[in-house]
């Protein structure tokens, strides 16, 4: 009798023993899948409130002038000279930490928080400001982008040349070394769409100095060029350093910072992305981001092999098999032949839904993508091997059916009713208040509108009305929203406007010294809970041109803070009143000194 008393004393201490245990787990659980919920909804959450929480903000009593944030005076050293074209999420100083496989080395990898740099970007020795637009598509400071490789690799394509003091911009191009101009008009032949306002946006992968976007902005194109960074070429520098919109970035394992359906047109020449390679997975990526309807046009190995594989160190018979096995591919994702001549061809991504419903079958590859992951969900998104098919409910959203250049700047698109409290009446209203806005930043800053201003940035926009406030001045304007705030990105692009997902808690994917103004608007008061401000702004000098500008529209409640640290960073401010004059917000107008690095400079 003891001996079955304890053991069912034993089991019942085994069994006490076991309860806490799978309380343990199930709390556990259930603890990951709310913070999980948390997670996953916290974009969703600000996408509905953001305006709602921003307006408290502002308004609240505790986010008042007289109850302004204040911090203790900062400055700030000067990096090393070797850090002059620093790229913090790009940085080859630490590549080696990354995979070469699919170049994954060279996507975004931002350091975290205790590598961070806290000091000053120098310009290189010697730098001046930059050539004023439009002199400067055609002519550049050597000091300002000193690159020599680049010079010696390619003066033989005309890409550029180095005389006396500058870099002169033939406009040729490896696959257009007699000139960028016959090259386009060759193309818009080819496609007629060029020529109408059919085609306004454009994406160029690997863009070598960007001579392709340069000629297209004469003809009413707005083309993107996209390379990634590397140690010799600097790619996107020239870009910028000569006025062409310009972005790091490269196709390997994860989306382009667009949402889906955003260019008109994507062209590569001899850009060297292996379209074939792994399932055709980049090429997929280029539909995704390619609006229906749209061209993508490729000049290059293989096209035209017949008479061009000699110079390629290859043989007629691989050429033709990698021809046969692109066709096949593209034939596979609703890609139609459109054109071809010479050097060039051109194929037509269908707007027709009955082809994408022939890939939904179980052994179709590349089939159709599922709804796990959005179309336009392009932030450290990974690639996906399936074809994202146009949503039916869009009728005027492909090429074609869109209205033209420039109508379709002032028409409120489609995808707008996919933004919470997006309509045409709300974009009406905003564009009414750009204008009225842009005009006042005219006032306090004069130099908007003319040559000394090119290279703009909106670092966190809605439907891109600042840009079109400014359609008409000699600039162009990289329009950035938040990859937190609600999806408006699809409506810039719709609207013929081009622009970037990015994440201000990071570092922008661009080399230093590429803008000429940079303009934000309530950053501060919607990020400042996730996104230090003292590394904001200090991200916000690495790109600034010396002598360039920050419009600052921010709360009051943050206005002397912003300045302290502006100051740190030897920037000259002052405050001006909005246009409504109201005390709650206040306008800080910035402008960057230019200095050159001490020799005991020694920051890290």
């Amino acid at each position: 009798m003891k001996q079955k008393d304890e053991k069912n004393q034993s089991q019942s201490d085994r069994a006490l023993k076991i309860i806490p245990v799978t309380l343990l787990v199930f709390a556990l659980c259930g603890l990951s899948f709310y913070l999980g919920g948390i997670f996953c909804s916290e974009k969703s959450l600000l996408e509905g409130k953001i305006v709602q929480e921003l307006s408290k903000a502002v308004s609240s009593p505790e986010y008042s002038a007289e109850n302004a944030l204040q911090i203790k005076p900062v400055t700030f050293s000067e990096c090393s000279i070797d850090y002059q074209d620093y790229t913090p999420c790009t940085d080859p100083r630490r590549w080696k930490k990354y995979g070469y496989r699919r170049l994954t080395f060279l996507e975004r990898h931002c350091p975290p928080l205790y590598e961070r740099k806290e000091c000053l970007v120098p310009p290189p020795v010697g730098y001046k400001p930059p050539i004023r637009w439009p002199k400067s598509r055609k002519e550049c400071w050597y000091r300002n982008v000193p690159y020599d490789w680049i010079n010696k690799q390619k003066s033989n394509q005309n890409w550029l040349k180095k005389k006396g003091e500058k870099f002169l911009f033939p406009g040729g191009g490896t696959m257009f070394p007699k000139g960028v101009g016959a090259y386009v008009n060759l193309m818009q032949d080819l496609i007629p769409e060029m020529r109408d306002g059919t085609v306004r946006t454009a994406i160029d992968t690997g863009c070598g100095v960007a001579s392709w976007g340069g000629d297209l902005l004469d003809r009413g194109i707005l083309t993107l060029s996209l390379a990634p960074r590397d140690n010799h070429e600097a790619q996107v520098q020239f870009a910028l350093e000569r006025g062409i919109p310009a972005i790091l970035g490269v196709i390997s394992t994860q989306r382009l910072p667009f949402p889906s359906s955003s260019f008109d047109m994507a062209h590569c020449s001899r850009c060297l992305i292996p379209w074939t390679e792994f399932g055709g997975i980049y090429l997929l990526e280029v539909h995704r981001i390619l609006r229906p309807g749209g061209f993508w046009v490729l000049s290059g190995p293989p096209i035209n092999y017949e008479h061009r594989y000699q110079g390629w160190n290859t043989t007629i018979e691989e050429q033709r098999a990698a021809l046969e096995k692109l066709q096949d591919l593209l034939t596979s994702m609703c890609f139609t032949v459109y054109a071809t001549q010479d050097d060039i061809a051109v194929w037509q991504k269908s707007s027709d839904i009955g082809c994408y419903e022939k890939l939904t079958g179980p052994d179709v590859y590349p089939g159709t993508c599922d709804d796990s992951i959005e179309q336009d969900a392009a932030w450290y998104t990974p690639l996906r091997p399936c074809v994202t098919s146009p949503r039916q409910k869009l009728k005027r959203s492909s090429v074609g059916s869109l209205p033209k250049w420039p109508q379709r700047l002032n028409i409120a698109p489609e995808r707008i009713s996919d933004v919470p409290g997006g309509s045409g009446n709300a974009l009406k209203r905003d564009d009414s208040n750009w204008k009225v806005r842009a005009q006042h930043y005219k006032k306090i800053l004069p130099a908007i509108g003319t040559d000394k201003i090119r290279n703009v940035m909106d670092m966190n926009t809605v439907y891109g009305g600042l840009a079109a406030a400014l359609i008409d001045d000699p600039l162009w304007v990289m329009n950035v929203v938040s990859s937190y705030s609600a999806n408006t990105l699809p409506v810039v692009f719709d609207r013929g406007l081009v622009g970037t997902y990015h994440d201000w808690c990071e570092a922008f994917s661009t080399y230093p010294r590429t803008y000429d103004l940079l303009h934000l608007d309530g950053l501060f008061a919607a990020e400042s809970h996730r996104c230090h401000m003292k590394y904001v702004l200090l991200e916000m000098d690495r790109i600034l041109r010396p002598e360039g500008h920050a419009l600052i529209w921010e709360s009051s409640y943050f206005m002397d803070a912003i300045e302290t640290i502006a100051k740190g960073m030897r920037w000259n401010c002052h405050k001006e009143d909005t246009e409504n004059s109201g005390e709650n917000e206040k306008i800080l107008v910035c402008q960057k000194t230019l200095w050159y690095a001490s020799s005991t400079n020694s920051t890290r």
